[in-house]
């Protein structure tokens, strides 16, 4: 049996089913539009109801720093009444809109997934079969796997005002140190980013079984973490590779757009801005094909056999002009009728 690469295996149903990242490109996509939209919309609506004098615009119009900023304190005056309430209403039903968004999003690409490597299990018999039975999308596990998403991303960004609050206790208005400050906050900034995107990362994964065996969050969450502590080295193959591909990505897009950024004293801004943005939908595109790969490889390695996961086989390649041609296995015993182990002297040469 030849040795089944999940990072190839990933690739290539990316390659092979482009599909898939175009179901991925339009859940996401449809909710970034929305969330901008929302956004955009609720930014301009409350600069409309900020009240604004004749003698604010006077302060203003003076370019003054000490009079623009008292300006601005009287015009922003009051208006976090309003402000804190709406975006705590707006960041609720954009989380819900994500869970939905995801998972239904998440059912499409995954069952898709499974057929594909249910069809390619033939592949030198190295891809267990599915069952065929049909089964119901399961839609609320995987709405429980999105909201604990959500959940660890709220903690998060409490655990950030946390860490700068505690990092804050450090500078007093009598003896202000603002760089003790921040060598205090970024080494507990990055163990919560460690934290959260450990946590983040094992629930998505964990979204494959919510899918495959119809586990419920808990259930898919707790398979998730078996299937890593099994699998570790082919997870951990896929992982590297892939984010090494889009660390490679990330580096290109990043040098595609400094070349307008560069020209944008000789170029019409416009045009500058459609660059970028050009530039900065490719990336995404890519981005979530590569997301696609990854899971896909994912999918592979938890479609095939226990004993082909491993790398251990070593395989010798033919010689000049031979072929691999399918044998009988090696004898690995001594057969004792041999002749030539015989104790009869001459019955070796005996017709």
């Amino acid at each position: 049996m030849s040795h089944v690469s999940p990072t190839l295996e990933g690739f290539r149903a990316a390659f092979r089913r482009p599909s898939l990242t175009f179901a991925e490109i339009a859940w996401r996509w449809m909710f970034g539009a929305t969330a901008w939209a929302l956004l955009l919309f609720s930014f301009f609506e409350y600069l409309n109801t900020l009240p604004v004098t004749n003698v604010d615009t006077t302060l203003l119009s003076t370019r003054q720093p000490a009079l623009v900023g008292r300006a601005l304190a009287h015009i922003f005056h009051g208006s976090l009444s309003r402000v804190v309430p709406s975006a705590l209403l707006g960041a609720l039903a954009l989380s819900f809109l994500w869970i939905v968004a995801a998972s239904i999003g998440r059912i499409a690409t995954i069952r898709a997934l499974l057929d594909y490597f249910t069809e390619r299990r033939g592949i030198a018999g190295n891809i267990s079969a599915m069952d065929d039975e049909i089964k119901p999308r399961p839609f609320r596990s995987l709405a429980g796997v999105h909201f604990l998403r959500v959940a660890t991303m709220l903690a998060a960004i409490l655990a950030l005002v946390g860490a700068a609050i505690l990092a804050s206790f450090a500078s007093r208005d009598a003896n202000p140190r603002p760089g003790l400050v921040l060598v205090l906050f970024l080494p507990l900034a990055g163990l919560i980013w460690v934290v959260w995107s450990a946590l983040s990362w094992m629930l998505s994964l964990a979204a494959i079984f919510s899918v495959r065996d119809r586990e419920d969050a808990l259930g898919a969450l707790s398979a998730a973490i078996t299937f890593s502590r099994a699998r570790a080295g082919a997870v951990f193959a896929v992982s590297t590779w892939t984010g090494l591909a889009h660390f490679v990505v990330f580096s290109v897009a990043t040098t595609a757009v400094s070349l307008p950024l560069a020209l944008i004293q000789i170029t019409p801004s416009r045009l500058v801005i459609a660059g970028v943005l050009v530039v900065a939908l490719a990336y995404f595109a890519v981005v979530d094909w590569l997301y696609i790969a990854r899971l896909a490889g994912y999918i592979c390695i938890a479609e095939m056999p226990e004993a082909l996961a491993s790398s251990a086989t070593l395989h010798v390649p033919p010689t000049s002009g031979q072929q691999f041609v399918t044998s009988a296995p090696s004898r690995t015993t001594i057969d004792r009728e041999e002749p030539i182990l015989s104790d009869v002297p001459n019955l070796a040469v005996e017709t």
